[in-house]
């Protein structure tokens, strides 16, 4: 893994419509908190990386040059890594081999999106194959619905069960949501109210599906020589992992997800972690859909294969539970897309530092952050620690 880099700042911005600041002041805002975290200015930064959605999401070609000045890049190296939904991790990962590799001390990692100023349901279903899958494509609910659906059946799921557990998911999730205050979505919901929603691609139903947000996230990655003189408690970034498969939909199995199980495999690798319900303390999973949540949890071996919706129902993944995901009320609550990965990713450097507030749980050391791409083949995972 070349020199260990350690997370020294990070910063979110107020999630959800933001008509009140123009893009580049938006990404400027998150741009200062994070610095302002770190206890670093952008004359201590020697990169930046910068991530969106495919840039016909925003409208603007080159958004990483648009941003430039906003990002304080002008005169230093800047890269625009972009892979859909998982370009959150991409970044990070970009940002953390710029840093082990010793190419660089310190590098600023920032990922943004408006989705409210366009279409981002039209502009994902362009990613599909144009012969034989846009037609029915209908955006990435009715993707991701294909995906869910072809789980139950491999695994005999019930549809009842696979029904509960997913409610119990957006619960859990809303809830997680009402004590972070940088989410899009807080509101208190019911199983009844889930259940209840309007359905948008059977079985998924509107509360099973994250928003469309404005938002940005910033983190900063630095050399342990670095992180040591600038930043009291660091987060270290202990493994990383990200893979890809076939871009077809269709041609891997996804109800057991290759991709999104390797790319954890290879993150435990590094960090050591043979057991992850045991051996870790939080996860912050890139769940825009609830059914997902639990396909993810098999993925990343916090249950057997075929069981999420068992351990769903009895509260493991729960805050209180054996294992809290998505504490922060995850991507089901909040979702800038090419912010959200790295969302995940400074929600768990919170936790293992101690400074998730009122959503912090108790004693976490280690955690996993997780995001999924391209039109749901690339997965990546980064594992943190409080010690090095």
């Amino acid at each position: 893994m070349g020199r260990a880099v350690a997370v020294i700042g990070t910063g979110q911005t107020k999630h959800g419509r933001r008509p009140d600041v123009s893009y580049p002041d938006m990404v400027r805002e998150v741009i200062m908190v994070a610095l302002e975290d770190a206890g670093i200015t952008l004359k201590d930064v020697d990169g930046v990386v910068h991530g969106t959605m495919p840039s016909m999401m925003e409208g603007v070609s080159s958004t990483h040059l648009y941003f430039a000045e906003a990002i304080g890049a002008v005169g230093k190296p800047i890269m625009k890594v972009e892979t859909c939904g998982s370009t959150g991790q991409s970044i990070a990962h970009c940002g953390f081999f710029w840093v082990a590799s010793g190419m660089a001390d310190i590098v600023l990692v920032v990922g943004s999106e408006k989705m409210n100023e366009g279409d981002s349901q039209a502009t994902m279903t362009t990613v599909f194959d144009p012969y034989f899958q846009r037609v029915f494509a209908a955006g990435a609910p009715g993707t991701f619905t294909m995906q869910c659906m072809e789980w139950m059946y491999r695994f005999k799921i019930p549809e009842d069960k696979g029904r509960e557990a997913a409610a119990m998911v957006s619960v859990s999730n809303h809830d997680n949501a009402m004590d972070n205050p940088y989410a899009h979505i807080r509101m208190k919901v019911t199983m009844d109210d889930v259940k209840n929603s309007r359905i948008v691609t059977y079985p998924v139903r509107l509360l099973d599906v994250c928003p469309s947000s404005d938002g940005a996230c910033a983190v900063i990655f630095a050399s342990e020589e670095k992180a040591k003189k600038i930043c009291k408690k660091p987060a270290w970034i202990k493994g990383v992992g990200f893979r890809g498969e076939e871009s077809f939909f269709g041609e891997s199995d996804k109800s057991i997800w290759p991709s999104a199980t390797e790319a954890a495999q290879e993150a435990y690798r590094q960090a050591g972690i043979k057991d992850p319900l045991k051996e870790l303390d939080v996860a912050e999973i890139y769940n825009p859909f609830t059914y997902q949540e639990m396909i993810f949890c098999e993925c990343f071996g916090f249950c057997p294969r075929g069981e999420a919706p068992d351990y769903v129902l009895k509260g493991t993944f729960k805050k209180g539970g054996e294992l809290p995901c998505c504490p922060s009320g995850g991507t089901l609550c909040t979702n800038p897309i090419g912010a959200t990965g790295l969302i995940r990713l400074a929600e768990t450097v919170l936790q293992v530092t101690g400074k998730a507030g009122a959503r912090q749980v108790e004693g976490a050391k280690i955690a996993l952050s997780h995001a999924m791409g391209g039109v749901d083949q690339f997965n990546g995972v980064t594992i943190v620690s409080s010690n090095l």
